[in-house]
């Protein structure tokens, strides 16, 4: 029963992410357009006047809603987070304690040791090869993300490539977790400059896989796009 209740609170968070997610596209689109003053391009002109071809009260109004958008999209993932360590410790303990099988008892031998084991390689194998599932269940789970895209400019090699805004990075190559995650992203991306890099992502409660090339582009990194750690 807690089990359950915690799923229905998870997918809950999920759909108040996804919308949050969905609000902060639409404001960074608007903020982002052609000659618009970006995510935190200057306001004054090149002799210090505030500029005239923009709305100013607007835009600040716009940078200050972002701001808080972020914020709760943080909160809300981690306790997303939260959850699904949780729901995949309870499903592991389940799964070792004794089962009842059309009448018989089993113990928890190696036979249901190597069920768990395939479980979670199906799982994995499908995330890799392409194939999305549902972030509930819970035996896919066998990477928490570690970073966040907050920040994609259009027409980078991120975007173009299928990254998305409020994607949450669960493996860039040969990096999935550990310390000095971001030092380890530019690593990687540089050492594959013009080569596919594949990345894992979970999106809209889904794990996603991808094919991301770091590449030379009119804007700045190789990327064009900024990871937050979670």
């Amino acid at each position: 029963m807690v089990a359950t209740n915690l799923k229905a609170e998870t997918m809950s968070l999920m759909d108040k992410r996804s919308a949050l997610e969905a609000e902060m596209n639409v404001i960074i689109e608007r903020l982002c357009q052609p000659n618009g003053p970006g995510l935190s391009g200057n306001l004054v002109d090149f002799e210090g006047f505030p500029r005239t071809d923009i709305d100013i009260p607007v835009v600040r109004a716009d940078r200050h809603h972002l701001a808080e958008l972020r914020s709760d999209h943080k909160v809300i993932t981690e306790r997303i987070d939260q959850n699904i360590q949780l729901l995949h410790s309870t499903r592991l303990a389940s799964k070792s304690s004794p089962l009842v099988r059309s009448g018989n008892v089993e113990g928890s031998n190696s036979q249901d040791s190597s069920i768990v084991d395939v479980g979670t390689s199906a799982s994995y194998h499908n995330v890799l090869s392409g194939n999305t599932m549902s972030a509930m269940d819970v035996d896919a789970t066998v990477s928490i993300p570690f970073a966040l895209v907050d920040e994609i400019a259009e027409d980078s090699p991120a975007a173009e490539d299928g990254l998305q805004l409020g994607d949450q990075i669960v493996k860039f190559g040969n990096v999935e977790s550990g310390d000095n995650l971001l030092s380890k992203l530019a690593s990687e991306s540089q050492s594959n400059q013009g080569r596919g890099v594949s990345v894992v992502v979970l999106r809209q409660a889904a794990l996603v896989n991808l094919t991301i090339t770091p590449r030379v582009w009119q804007g700045r990194g190789l990327l064009g796009c900024h990871f937050r750690m979670l």
